[in-house]
């Protein structure tokens, strides 16, 4: 097993276990307070600074899921690995299909509708990604890593 991918792709997991959480119980839900004169220019804004956190994370998460797949791995380790590239996926289409068209919607102007859409949609990421965490979790520890 390749131990600085499984460590890189375990930080990312994890890291992103963290925001997603923050985005969703704290984040999202304050979107409602930004007030709906300065809303299009908040999301805008908001758009702007978490792809530059969340996507070199997501793209991380994503190539390393992708190498430990190509690693030598437990037959179990394997399952889990392709367990956690499932949710991974699950996570891309959602974000693609669901939270990105939500959040041009919401660049628009405020929107009740289509930001409690947004946090209702979000639920699915962040309980995909939870999962994920879990995964890295074990795939850390059947490596012997703590």
């Amino acid at each position: 097993m390749n131990f600085p991918v499984l460590l890189l792709h375990g930080a990312a997991t994890l890291a992103m276990v963290g925001l997603i959480w923050f985005v969703q119980i704290v984040h999202y839900p304050l979107f409602a307070q930004v007030g709906r004169e300065h809303f299009a220019r908040y999301e805008w804004l908001h758009q702007a600074r978490t792809a530059q956190v969340v996507g070199p994370l997501m793209l991380t998460e994503a190539m390393t899921a992708t190498l430990l797949l190509l690693s030598d791995l437990t037959p179990a380790a394997r399952n889990l690995a392709w367990l956690g590239m499932a949710l991974l996926v699950v996570i891309w289409l959602s974000t693609v299909f669901l939270q990105v068209p939500l959040h041009r919607q919401l660049a628009a102007g405020y929107d009740s509708q289509s930001a409690a859409r947004l946090v209702k949609s979000n639920w699915l990421r962040t309980i995909a990604w939870t999962l994920r965490g879990f995964i890295a979790m074990s795939l850390l520890s059947a490596a012997g890593l703590p």
